[in-house]
């Protein structure tokens, strides 16, 4: 009888409030994910919304956890950076610019005080433009929303394949 092989389970999270421009880039990826004709059956796709402890079972829950989100990363509007395990420990615990990145760095720990921490962890970083009240992202940070899907993608695909041979 042959073993059962169960399949990661990868939560993709977007953050951001919809409300406030390029704040809100991190709920269009994940609707721009969700909508695709193409999407990823291994991926749980939510909306994490500006986040909250409410969110700490899905993150205990799961076997990877990627954020996408809004951040100051000191670069051009639209520039996507990508923070795995403990990377993103260092970029949240430096000068937070949002509620949402405090909150976040909160559910992590939560987790790992708990000993329910996801052993992979990503988060998919894009500078903003402009944050101030709006519904629309900027141009810039609308364009790198199909490279932020990408970015998301690559890294489910390769903890899928290092799962698979292991």
């Amino acid at each position: 009888m042959g073993l059962a092989t169960r399949r990661l389970r990868i939560l993709v999270m977007g953050v951001g409030n919809a409300l406030m421009q390029d704040d809100g880039v991190g709920t269009a990826v994940t609707d721009r994910l969700a909508g695709a004709p193409d999407s990823n059956t291994d991926l749980e796709i939510i909306d994490g919304g500006t986040i909250g402890l409410s969110l700490l079972p899905q993150i205990e829950d799961a076997d990877g956890v990627i954020v996408v989100d809004a951040a100051e990363l000191g670069a051009e509007p639209g520039t996507i950076q990508l923070f795995i395990d403990d990377a993103i420990d260092r970029q949240l615990s430096g000068k937070r610019r949002t509620v949402h990145e405090v909150a976040l760095m909160d559910l992590f720990s939560a987790a790992a005080i708990r000993g329910r921490m996801p052993p992979r962890r990503a988060l998919v970083a894009v500078q903003p433009a402009c944050t101030e009240w709006g519904l629309d992202l900027t141009a810039r940070v609308a364009a790198a929303v199909p490279e932020a899907c990408a970015a998301i993608r690559r890294v489910a695909d390769q903890w899928l394949a290092t799962a698979e041979a292991a």
